[in-house]
């Protein structure tokens, strides 16, 4: 695979992770770390599924395939409906609201999935990972943090909204996700 090919691989893959890291910015309310650590955890995911997929190869093709695009709309869908629900609770203060370690590892899993398939892939046509993988996570991290400084910049506008906002388009995602990769 040639180099332009693998940076917009990188950048399909990293689509998920910079939605999610825009509406976790939508309520952020906290300094550039809770953005790195957000950002950071996206890239580190996005960058070792494919690893994962590639010593998974052909072995658990047909697996991955069939359970992968179901586990990660699962994933998502819980964390949009807390979310939704969150955004009823009293609350509305100005502490930092950043995510839970659960929440955030069960949504670097659920928008790194799509990587590991990627991986797979690449074991299946016997592709070296090293380069891609480098890549792949240089541009989530570099697109997460853009997106958390985004989502942080125009959440003031929406108020109690955002938490509604958030969990709709990660259940969105979700959605897409099983409707892209499910056969009928």
């Amino acid at each position: 695979m040639d180099f332009i090919s693998i940076i917009f691989l990188a950048f399909g893959l990293a689509m998920d992770a910079f939605s999610v890291s825009i509406t976790r910015g939508l309520s952020l309310k906290c300094n550039i770390k809770y953005a790195l650590i957000i950002a950071l955890s996206f890239g580190v995911f996005q960058a070792l599924m494919p690893i994962l997929g590639w010593f998974s190869g052909m072995h658990l093709q047909s697996i991955v395939s069939t359970l992968a695009p179901w586990i990660a709309f699962l994933l998502l869908l819980g964390i949009g409906l807390k979310m939704i629900y969150e955004s009823f609770s009293t609350g509305g203060d100005d502490t930092c609201q950043i995510f839970s370690i659960r929440e955030l590892l069960i949504l670097s899993i659920a928008t790194s999935i799509d990587a590991f398939a990627v991986g797979v892939t690449f074991a299946i046509l016997n592709t070296s990972i090293i380069t891609p993988i480098i890549i792949i996570g240089i541009i989530t991290f570099i697109l997460s943090l853009i997106g958390v400084y985004i989502g942080k910049n125009i959440g003031h506008l929406f108020e109690n909204k955002i938490e509604i906002l958030g969990g709709l388009i990660l259940i969105a995602i979700g959605f897409k996700i099983l409707l892209e990769n499910i056969r009928f």
